[in-house]
C-alpha cells in the first residue's frame, strides 16, 4: 500500500480501526471518501465529532441521548409501570424496532462475567434496584440475552428484586418464526420445551 500518499494512508488505517472493518474494506472507504464530494466528506466529519460532543447516557435508563434525559423516558405516551432491562443500547433499539413494548427500559451497559472480571459492582444493577425502590415500577422484564452471561445476570437480577413488590419476567425464548425444527440447535429445542404453554 506504499504507493499511496501518507494522507489516503492514514486514512485507512484509522478506517480498518473500527469493529469489523479489515484493511480492504477500509481501503475502498477510503477511496469512495476521496471521490465523493467534499461536502459529503465534511458533512461525515462533522456527524463523527458532533456524537463525541453530544451524545452522552440518559440519567435514566442509560440509553444514548443528545439531552440529560432521552426521548423515550421523556415520552409521557410510554406505561412507566413496565420496565425492560436490556444489556446494551443496540438490544433496547431491537426491541423498538419490533414495536412490541411500550414501556420503559434500563440499560444494564454489560452482563456478569466473572471470568472477564465483570461482577454486579461493573454494570448498572443497583441502579436498577433503585429505580424499583422508588415504587413506580410494577413489572420488571428481563431482556437478557440467553448466552450463559445473560442468563446469569437475569437470574441474579431476579434474586436482588425478590424483596421488592414488583412482577419479575422473562422473555420467552425458543424456536424462531418460520424455524425448522431438523435446523434448530439443541439448547434452543431444549428452552422451547420447557417454556411450552396453553394455546
Amino acid at each position: 500500500m506504499s504507493h499511496y500518499p501518507t494522507s489516503v494512508l492514514k486514512l485507512i488505517k484509522n478506517l480498518s480501526r473500527l469493529p469489523g472493518v479489515g484493511e480492504k474494506t477500509a481501503e475502498r472507504l477510503a477511496m469512495h471518501i476521496l471521490r465523493s464530494p467534499r461536502r459529503e466528506a465534511e458533512q461525515l466529519s462533522h456527524s463523527i465529532i458532533e456524537i463525541k460532543e453530544k451524545v452522552r447516557h440518559c440519567s435514566m435508563c442509560f440509553a444514548l441521548s443528545d439531552a440529560a434525559i432521552c426521548n423515550i423516558c421523556s415520552n409521557p405516551a410510554r406505561t412507566a409501570s413496565i420496565l425492560c432491562v436490556v444489556e446494551q443500547p443496540a438490544d433496547m433499539v431491537a426491541i423498538e424496532k419490533s414495536g412490541s413494548f411500550n414501556g420503559l427500559y434500563h440499560i444494564l451497559e454489560g452482563a456478569l462475567s466473572p471470568m472477564d472480571g465483570i461482577g454486579p459492582d461493573n454494570i448498572k444493577i443497583k441502579e436498577l434496584v433503585t429505580r424499583i425502590s422508588q415504587g413506580k415500577i410494577k413489572e420488571v422484564v428481563l431482556a437478557t440475552s440467553t448466552n450463559i452471561e445473560g442468563e446469569t445476570t437475569a437470574s441474579y437480577i431476579a434474586e436482588q428484586l425478590e424483596n421488592h413488590a414488583v412482577k419479575t419476567t422473562r422473555i420467552a425464548s425458543g424456536v424462531p418464526i418460520g424455524g425448522d425444527l431438523k435446523y434448530v440447535d439443541q439448547l434452543t429445542l431444549k428452552k422451547a420445551m420447557e417454556t411450552r404453554h396453553d394455546i
